[in-house]
């Protein structure tokens, strides 16, 4: 399907049909691009960037590159392909249609899963904007740039749904994601993780790994929705999703790469000759790691169950797991605490849901992880990163301060007290002295081909392009 994009806004909707809507969404427009000049990317609105732009939405060949101003990026609607005869496929209306019009009785609960989702594109933005200005070189700083001005569109995926199924109320629910902000004391983001800074690279790049794959599993789930608009929606984000957890990715091996490299020739003291060291590498990634594992919610959770029965939100892959799909006396494996031990119960899969989300989440974080590893083992570092514990460092869930009785984690799992935690938590997130160093580092490169002296180059540039392309036009 490919993309109008002589219309003012771009789409594959066939929005000129719909003149209310179109109406509401051009109204809405200059809103979006208000925002965007004061809460997006700080002083880089007028340099042309080396960005992608989707022209398609057929998952090969849907996009092209070039130079572009990001205030003129061509940020528009995109739904992906329409299934012929497709069904709901899980929970209480299995076998039946997909929905093109909203359920009237699931209007509210369908209203928020989409809210809740839309908030967090705008919330990324709003928590990389002054990045840019210590971006290790050009190619880092076009990657940052291609990451926000698509979760600028994702933001729109989620506007045209509100707006176009659900009347005054999405028109007033838009306005309010362009009227809460990242951090804001009085009106912040909706999920704790999208109000936390981000104010250094290795930061970004864990964020890109392990909070944009939170992310994809999010809109994994949504894109199994029997509402079928917020299916084809998600379905379409999810390939330009990927791109953001590669950023991430190759961003953290590119750091680690760079401490073995200064390992190999000065040995042990990384920090000494500009580098990050491992055991801080590690640290960061502790802290991404748990923060994320919040965004799935509660282990048990009705609000999840409900999701699910009502056909609104299914499982990753929902289609290719051999069961009912119904879920009414199916078992699932959740870990708690019982007294002084850890334990393994049986629970209805149905409340599970979460639970059985964050295991699929868990086990493909821990593929690039490995991948880390790899590079330390071909570099002959004698260093293993390790994701933490699933009761470390929790905010939500079974294994938060409150539910847990106070009860404290090690990254291994292990019971400790608040006492021993406080004495030591500093050996397992950064300090505040580790930040300083890191963030003492953000110096900017601006020369094509040339990168900071803490991150390696990266193996190749993007499409095709060298590394040492000019990605952003500085002069």
């Amino acid at each position: 399907m490919a993309i109008d994009y002589q219309e003012r806004i771009p789409n594959n909707v066939n929005l000129s049909d719909d003149r209310r809507l179109q109406r509401a969404l051009e109204a809405w427009q200059p809103n979006y691009l208000k925002w965007w000049q004061e809460m997006g990317p700080t002083e880089f609105q007028s340099h042309e960037v080396y960005l992608r732009t989707a022209i398609s939405v057929d998952a090969k060949g849907w996009a092209n590159f070039g130079h572009v101003k990001m205030p003129d990026y061509r940020w528009g609607i995109f739904l992906a392909e329409p299934e012929a005869g497709r069904v709901v496929n899980f929970g209480d209306h299995k076998g039946e249609p997909a929905w093109q019009e909203v359920p009237g009785e699931y209007r509210g609960v369908l209203r928020r899963l989409i809210v809740t989702q839309g908030d967090t594109e705008p919330a990324s933005v709003e928590q990389q904007r002054q990045l840019g200005l210590t971006a290790p070189s050009l190619y880092d700083l076009r990657n940052l740039f291609q990451v926000n001005v698509e979760e600028g569109r994702h933001l729109w995926a989620m506007v045209y749904l509100l707006q176009g199924y659900f009347g005054r109320d999405g028109r007033e629910e838009a306005e309010a994601m362009l009227e809460r902000h990242s951090g804001d004391p009085d009106k912040p983001r909706i999920l704790g993780a999208f109000n936390e800074k981000t104010p250094d690279w290795l930061s970004f790049y864990m964020f890109t790994y392990f909070t944009d794959r939170d992310g994809k599993y999010q809109l994994a789930s949504l894109a199994e929705s029997g509402f079928d608009p917020l299916s084809r929606s998600c379905r379409f984000m999810l390939t330009e999703e990927a791109h953001h957890m590669f950023v991430g990715e190759t961003g953290v091996g590119r750091v680690i790469l760079r401490a073995c490299e200064i390992m190999k020739e000065y040995g042990d003291d990384v920090r000494q000759h500009g580098g990050i060291d491992l055991p801080t590498i590690q640290k960061y990634l502790n802290f991404h790691f748990s923060v994320s594992l919040d965004l799935f919610g509660s282990e048990i959770s009705t609000n999840a169950a409900n999701f699910y029965s009502m056909g609104l939100k299914g499982r990753f892959e929902e289609t290719k797991i051999d069961d009912d799909h119904k879920l009414a006396n199916s078992p699932y494996s959740i870990l708690e605490l019982q007294g002084d031990k850890l334990v393994t119960r049986e629970e209805n899969a149905l409340t599970a849901i979460n639970e059985r989300l964050r295991d699929d989440y868990v086990t493909d974080c821990d593929r690039g992880v490995r991948r880390w590893n790899q590079i330390l083992k071909r570099n002959g570092v004698d260093f293993e990163f390790k994701l933490p514990h699933r009761t470390f460092n929790r905010k939500i869930g079974a294994f938060n301060l409150e539910n847990s009785g106070g009860q404290r984690f090690t990254p291994e799992g292990g019971m400790i007290s608040e006492a021993e935690w406080d004495q030591r938590h500093g050996e397992w997130l950064p300090t505040e002295e580790d930040r300083a160093y890191v963030i003492s580092l953000m110096q900017p490169v601006t020369e094509p081909g040339q990168y900071a002296a803490w991150i390696a180059p990266p193996a190749r540039g993007i499409n095709n392009q060298p590394v040492d392309f000019e990605y952003v036009r500085l002069n």
